[in-house]
Order: structure tokens, then sequence, then C-alpha cells
């Protein structure tokens, strides 16, 4: 069974497919998009060895193929130079549709690749994490990552399809798996109190990969996500901007430890959630128990949930100074994602980041 959400963006709809097997028969549902043009497929040497072999082979003997280094420094000046030049060695049209298979690394660096080939041309999303099913797939935000910091440089780019098949993640491991649970749990913690609590229950079957669990949980995300982008496409209002709860906190995480394999995106978006609703709390804008329930529920499964926990060393002045550079800085200000209880998010743009470094600092004791 096939479940289709619609992304609603007038003449850039597209639709979100999900369903079990559908990289197998990804000749009935890629293949149309691709307009008799050989495929083009981008992916990462660790996604090569577990599902590139099912896509070509749906695909048929004649697909072009693009291997780069998977991890997170793949997001870079030189990768997005070396995927150009390949791509146009292989002749790339305006109207071609670029195949990224593989998680959020992939998703935005050859989303943006394809923003700026030819003038734009098409992609089509293929997400390999749970973390790129129910986030970074969906929504356009493509980008690189570069000195002064995470996603400074890049584009918002619709796909024109994204294909989302659940049974790619028995290859997934399980840290991986918790990663992209961050992302779930994000959106019951935005406006969602009821879904949170589902998470509360669900969770452990999900990270088991229970197949009911999980296709509750993606499609619950997708559609979302899908609203959210639909009302809010280019986050000029603050409704997309809540997708960011956790990430501000989380960026700064990531920067302290080198955008590294030593914290994943989604295990600094968990402790910089579990941030966020402590800082709200401290700061007497959430209660204190809804912040501990937070925190709690992210210890249970395994997500870091407090400085210590995502081996962060950096003192707050040192965290307060990545996030200056944070691309949603507007005038000087930085607004930050804070909550006045479980699924009460809300975008703060009085926060003092003087304050910010002393809640960082306190939080190790």
């Amino acid at each position: 069974m096939t479940t289709t959400v619609n992304v609603g963006l007038g003449a850039r709809s597209y639709d979100i497919l999900i369903g079990t097997g559908l990289i197998d028969q990804a000749d009935s549902c890629i293949s149309p998009f691709l307009a008799g043009r050989r495929p083009i497929i981008i992916t990462d040497d660790q996604v090569a060895t577990t599902q590139l072999p099912r896509l070509e082979r749906a695909l048929g003997a004649d697909c072009q193929t693009l291997i780069l280094p998977s991890g997170e420094a793949t997001k870079s000046w030189q990768q997005l130079e070396r995927l150009t030049d390949g791509l146009l060695d292989l002749g790339v049209e305006r109207g071609d549709k670029l195949i990224a298979l593989g998680g959020g690394v992939i998703g935005d660096l050859v989303g943006f690749a394809a923003s700026i080939l030819k003038r734009g041309c098409g992609f089509i999303q293929v997400p390999t994490t749970l973390l790129a099913m129910v986030d970074s797939s969906v929504g356009g935000k493509t980008a690189i990552n570069v000195r002064a910091g995470k996603n400074l440089i890049g584009s918002f780019h619709q796909p024109s399809l994204v294909v989302i098949d659940p049974s790619v993640l028995a290859t997934l491991p399980d840290r991986q798996m918790r990663s992209g649970y961050a992302e779930i749990v994000k959106y019951g913690l935005i406006n969602d109190a009821a879904f949170f609590e589902w998470c509360e229950h669900h969770a452990a079957q999900l990270l088991a990969r229970n197949s009911d669990a999980l296709a509750t949980a993606i499609a619950h995300s997708v559609r979302t996500k899908a609203e959210i982008v639909a009302a809010d496409e280019r986050e000029t209002k603050d409704q997309r901007a809540l997708l960011n709860l956790g990430h501000t906190f989380g960026h700064a995480l990531e920067a302290d430890t080198g955008f590294s394999e030593a914290l994943l995106h989604g295990e600094a978006v968990a402790a910089g959630m579990a941030l966020a609703y402590g800082f709200s709390a401290a700061t007497g804008r959430c209660g204190a128990e809804d912040a501990r329930r937070v925190m709690q529920h992210l210890d249970t499964i395994g997500l870091p949930a407090s400085l210590a926990a995502a081996h962060v060393t950096g003192d707050g002045a040192a965290l307060v100074a990545h996030m200056l550079h944070d691309k949603k800085m507007t005038a000087g200000t930085l607004p930050f994602i804070l909550a006045h209880g479980i699924g009460q998010s809300y975008v703060d743009r009085t926060v003092n980041l003087a304050d910010v470094a002393q809640f960082l600092d306190a939080s190790r004791g």
C-alpha cells in the first residue's frame, strides 16, 4: 500500500510517495519523471553497497551513477565542485531529473547542485535514512556547510518527487535510527502534544523497526511538514521557523564537535531541543515538569539530552559565538524557538545571548 502526501506549492507542487518496496518499483514511480532520459543517480559510498543495486535493477541497465564519500564533510565546496563537474561530464541538461539516493547530506548537496546547474534542473529525493525521510527530503531546503557554519550557502529548490521506502531502514545502523527519531518527536514538541504522547508510548517499537509504528510516524511527520512548507515555503513567516526547534542550539553543538561523526545531526537536534526546553523552564517561559519530561524521554531512548551527553566541551561563550553565524540572524537579532510547554513552541526574538551563555554554563553542573 502506498500513501501519497502532496506538498501544495502551486506550479511547483509535488508528491511524496510512502510505501514498502517502492525502490523496487522505481520503473513505474520514477521513470515517468525522466522523460526518456537515462537515470542519473547520486549516492554515497555506504548507500552504494546497500540500496544502489536495488534502484539500478529497477531503473534498468542504462543508469549513470556518481558515488561520493559518506559523512557530513561531503556537504562542502570541494564535493559540490566534484559533483557539478561530474554531472556536466555526463551531459546533464536543464530538463533532466537527478536522483538523490541517500541521507540528508546527499539530498542537500544534490538539491543545491540541481538548483545551480544550467541555472536550475530538477531532482528526485529517494531518502535512505529515517531523518531524511521525515525532514530533509521534504521542503526544498538545500545547502552546503562552510567554515563559518552549517548550511550557510544554499537555496530553496523543491524536488519533483520524493520516494520514501521504509524497507531501506533494515540496513540503517541503530544510532542513525535514533538520530532520525529526533526529527520525528520534534513534530510533537512543536505543536502536537498528542503526538508527543504517542511517541512516548511507541518510540521503542519504532526504533525496533516495527512496520506499523514506522508507517504511522513517517506519514504523520511528512504530512505535518508538508502543511507547514505549503503555508510558509521560504520561512518568511514564523510558521516554518518552528521546524528549527532544537537547531539553533544544535548547530552550535555540531560546530563545537567539528561537524563530525562524534555528534550526528539528529543527536545535536535532540540535545538542542532539551536545551531549548531547559532554557525555557529556567527563564520562566515553560513549566519545569514539561522540560523534565522532554529530557527524560530523549535520555530513555538513548539520545543526548545534555551538553555532557553530547560530548560538547565548549563553554557558554564559545557556543554562543557559534550561534552568531546562524543564518536566521536578522538585524543583529537571533530568534530562538522556545516553548511554553509540550506542543507549544514559539519564536522568541527577545532572548539575551548573555543569558543563553550563562544558562549553558550552569547546565553543566
